[in-house]
């Protein structure tokens, strides 16, 4: 067997639903960076500790934009177009986040929680109406995070089923999936080419067509269209696959609900996300982290998932503890790259939780934890469905 053959394969498969692959534990434990074999045949350096991960997110020789040349490591089967905002490094990157980050400041955010709430209420009522059992992720989920983050960029909804199937397709991480993702990323693209040149745009799309254009312009759209959709689909039925699992601590937010913001905060460190952890950046200089070199064109992996349960940081970090303060976790980044869309999110997922704590006074699964499928060979880990009853 070579070197190369011995290596663990990555990204990990978990053995526990809604908890993170015991590999990560396995590698807190013993070295600090590790190599993996990723699906396409390339190699990557596994950061699994805290104080790694922050610095794999954080500092400036591990660059984002060097993963998109043609020689660098790969992850999934096609490379990130350089036009796009996650694969930019600063300046560009920093001129881009200027122009986006007053549409996701946090009072931005706060601004929408009416109407994301009344739209969780909705959703619920139709949940109601058609009777238990029913599955959380298609009736709650994803249209709410679909239609929060297609109302932003004013997607209409008869477009937006082939929106979210675009997605899926290309978010896959399968090596035999090329041609899939590269049509799906096209058709995005096309779409969203021809849905900013159709007239007058308010919102975010009107800041988008009155400071970018081409290539840029629609890159930027799909990155914040993908992102905002799934990271917030999945982070919601987690989060509740998480909760229906732990029905002290469910009991014990029910009964006191002044407790949600601390809660949301827990279930983002506890809850796993992407299955890489974080994306993959390629060193532009020989740099150390910890003890182990890294060279110059050698690809890292920040596992944000593996940081999030590092004893050395959190108390009894695999315990779900809603009322846990503070909280340090990294479920969106550290650095230039932190999410822009982080404090949508945490209103999303907010009005989600409350929404099913108060319509749902019942709420369990409506299944058996062990028929329940993770997603596998997708960017975002989650389920394929959460079938619940009230």
């Amino acid at each position: 067997m070579t070197a190369v053959e011995s290596m663990p394969r990555f990204p990990f498969a978990p053995t526990i639903l809604g908890e993170p692959p015991a590999e990560f534990a396995q590698l807190r434990e013993g070295m600090r960076l590790r190599k993996v074999l990723l699906p396409t045949g390339d190699t990557a350096w596994l950061a699994t500790r805290y104080a790694d991960v922050r610095q794999v997110l954080t500092d400036g020789r591990l660059s984002r934009a060097a993963a998109t040349a043609e020689v660098a490591p790969r992850l999934g089967p096609m490379r990130p177009n350089p036009k796009s905002l996650m694969a930019m490094d600063p300046p560009d990157h920093t001129r881009l986040r200027r122009i986006l980050a007053p549409m996701f400041s946090r009072a931005h955010s706060e601004q929408q929680r009416d109407r994301i709430v009344a739209l969780v209420d909705e959703l619920l009522s139709a949940m109601l109406a058609a009777g238990a059992p029913g599955e959380l992720d298609a009736g709650l989920s994803r249209p709410l995070a679909l239609t929060v983050i297609c109302d932003l960029l004013g997607v209409p909804d008869g477009d937006r089923r082939a929106f979210a199937d675009w997605t899926d397709q290309a978010l896959t991480l399968r090596p035999d999936a090329g041609a899939d993702v590269g049509h799906a990323r096209r058709a995005l693209r096309d779409y969203l080419e021809a849905l900013a040149a159709g007239g007058s745009h308010d919102g975010l799309m009107g800041t988008l067509t009155e400071s970018l254009a081409g290539e840029e312009l629609t890159e930027v759209a799909a990155t914040i269209l993908t992102a905002g959709y799934h990271t917030v689909s999945t982070a919601i039925t987690n989060s509740a696959l998480v909760l229906l699992r732990h029905p002290d601590q469910l009991a014990a937010l029910r009964a006191d609900r002044t407790r949600l913001p601390e809660a949301v905060e827990e279930l983002l460190r506890y809850t796993p996300g992407p299955v890489s952890g974080g994306t993959i950046r390629v060193a532009v200089a020989d740099l150390h982290i910890g003890d182990t070199l890294v060279r110059a064109g050698e690809a890292v992996i920040p596992a944000t998932i593996s940081a999030n349960r590092d004893q050395t940081v959190f108390t009894a970090p695999d315990r779900l503890d809603l009322s846990r303060k503070p909280n340090g976790h990294i479920a969106f980044g550290a650095g230039v790259h932190h999410c822009l869309g982080m404090h949508l999110a945490r209103v999303e997922l907010s009005a989600a939780i409350a929404g099913l704590l108060d319509r749902f006074p019942g709420l369990a699964l409506a299944a058996p934890p062990e028929r329940l499928a993770w997603r596998n060979g997708a960017m975002i880990g989650g389920l394929e469905r959460l079938p619940i009853q009230w």
